[in-house]
């Protein structure tokens, strides 16, 4: 089942830079120098502007900048039920991108202890306020699955609470299904799922890695593929529904590199979603060719606008390499935006404020440009 409307000419992936005021009060709180309550005023104010800018620069699609959240995945997964965070290992030290910002950034980890639970009642009111300070349409971002257990796969779920994986996969899907709809009961018709880990498995490095370790790439895609369906399995068909994936994206590292042939042929026809948002902002991510397994009914967001750095791109540049898409999907079921958020963890990436609000308008410009 697919959904409808919204689809948008410009878009962009969810995330944006925090202000320092903002960082500063979830330092404080943290410390325990200011309560929940002021964190929480904070946000809202944080976020008001951040709707105002993308107003301001034309974006149809609203996001709260992710701005009560520690990074990209954590507050949904970290507000389940049976569901602990760990300290973060070398083991799993990201990229830098064009140039070394002061070392490698390190994710942290889940930890299942309990049973999975607690859908329906965690993104309610980050939507809530979107919709109240917006007459545009708000979309909520919620991480995949797969970032549950991609570090540490079967070593990170208990296996006394969880003896099967199947029983797992189970109760997630039961909270993310709760989690839709209830924001489909407030109205929410704009919902996208963040997976850069399955852009790991286009990664020889990183494939490579999950053999030695007795793990098939191809059997734990499939899971992974399966788990998201699962998850999405009873949205309404009013739902719009997108789904993100990059290569890692955090303080302008990354962790993967690969063209998308390697699953596009089984991927891109097997996922019940309405619109991709690809990243295609450097060579990292291979030519359009794969996207010639694209289903007829799926739309594709071109992710060409790099985040990663304040580099301008050229409008011409940008302009061909659309028509190139263009060649292997129909203009009509192509988009712009960012290859990724500007701040998938709260420190961001190497980029201004200013640089930032400038790339936002340039999707929007070259958009209009483009489908006038």
């Amino acid at each position: 089942m697919t959904g409808s409307k919204p689809f948008f000419r410009a878009d962009h992936v969810g995330s944006l830079l925090r202000p320092k005021e903002l960082l500063d009060a979830r330092n404080d709180h943290a410390a325990g120098k200011i309560s929940a309550a002021d964190l929480r005023a904070a946000e809202d104010n944080a976020i008001v502007e951040c709707i105002r800018m993308q107003e301001d620069a034309g974006i149809s699609a609203i996001t709260d900048g992710e701005f009560r959240r520690e990074n990209w995945w954590i507050y949904l997964i970290a507000a389940m039920d049976g569901v602990e965070i760990t300290d973060p290992t070398d083991d799993d030290a990201f990229q830098p991108s064009d140039s070394d910002h002061g070392g490698h950034y390190v994710p942290k980890g889940v930890k299942v202890t309990g049973k999975v639970g607690g859908g329906g009642r965690i993104m309610l009111d980050h939507y809530d306020f979107i919709r109240r300070n917006t007459d545009r349409t708000p979309k909520i971002t919620l991480p995949s699955p797969t970032r549950m257990v991609y570090y540490g796969g079967r070593s990170v779920v208990d296996q006394d609470v969880y003896p099967s994986m199947d029983d797992f996969w189970s109760d997630v899907a039961t909270v993310y299904q709760a989690e839709i709809a209830a924001l489909e009961a407030q109205g929410c018709n704009y919902i996208q799922i963040d997976d850069p880990i399955l852009t790991y498995f286009l990664d020889q490095r990183i494939r490579a890695g999950m053999v030695a370790d007795g793990i098939d790439p191809d059997e734990q895609l499939s899971v992974y593929t399966d788990a998201i369906n699962a998850c999405i399995s009873t949205r309404s068909p009013d739902t719009h529904l997108s789904l993100h994936l990059c290569r890692g994206n955090a303080a302008s590292q990354w962790n993967a590199e690969g063209g998308y042939d390697g699953f596009a042929q089984s991927i891109f026809p097997k996922m019940n979603i309405d619109t991709w948002f690809l990243e295609y902002d450097d060579g990292r991510s291979g030519g359009f060719e794969p996207l010639r397994h694209m289903p007829e009914d799926r739309n594709v967001v071109l992710g060409l606008v790099t985040t990663k750095t304040g580099r301008k791109e050229d409008p011409a540049e940008i302009r061909s390499r659309i028509d190139e898409a263009a060649k292997i999907v129909p203009k009509d079921r192509l988009a712009l935006s960012p290859q990724c958020g500007f701040a998938s963890i709260d420190a961001g990436n190497t980029i201004s404020f200013e640089d930032e609000a400038a790339k936002l308008k340039f999707v929007v410009d070259t958009a209009a440009e483009v489908w006038s």
